[in-house]
């Protein structure tokens, strides 16, 4: 079995990110390694959380997790060191700051949305609560109507039979 090391590893690897955006195929067939071989390696970078694509080919498909490696790669970076990474990576400026917008957009939200559900929450319960007393109110008015109609029924039925009597 051939062992390769972490530099080899990762230089094959760059060959499945843009600009190369070359298929498992065709990187297995050119450095002469299994697919298998680099399928599992695609996998380990992935839960090792680098931005590595998945079936798609442009970056604007890759999953989420994926895009979030690639902002908190580029947190601590430059704006000279984000264009130079941004190229080595085939991906644009722009492109990765919203991605980064993106995410704190979604942690800014995750607050608002809490504190709307909460309020919807408790919409709902008052609205449940008056439509169960309603709902108790029409019952009551809707047995006593029965209740009415039987003995409307009974009266007629004992003014039949006296008028027969007669």
């Amino acid at each position: 079995m051939i062992r390769y090391s972490e530099e080899q590893r990762s230089s094959i690897l760059v060959k499945l990110l843009p600009p190369h955006n070359m298929t498992v195929a065709e990187v297995s067939r050119q450095a002469n390694i299994s697919v298998q071989t680099l399928y599992t390696w695609r996998n380990k970078a992935k839960k090792e959380g680098c931005p590595v694509p998945g079936k798609t080919p442009t970056s604007d498909n890759w999953s989420a997790e994926a895009k979030l490696a690639v902002v908190i790669e580029i947190a601590a970076l430059s704006e000279s060191e984000l264009s130079k990474y941004c190229r080595e990576k085939g991906l644009y400026v722009e492109q990765v700051q919203s991605w980064k917008r993106d995410c704190l957009q979604g942690f800014q939200s995750s607050d608002a949305q809490n504190k709307a559900i909460r309020q919807q929450s408790k919409n709902d319960k008052a609205e449940i609560k008056t439509l169960k007393k309603d709902l108790r109110m029409k019952e009551k008015a809707l047995a006593e109507t029965a209740a009415l109609l039987v003995l409307r029924k009974k009266l007629n039925a004992l003014w039949d039979e006296e008028d027969e009597e007669s």
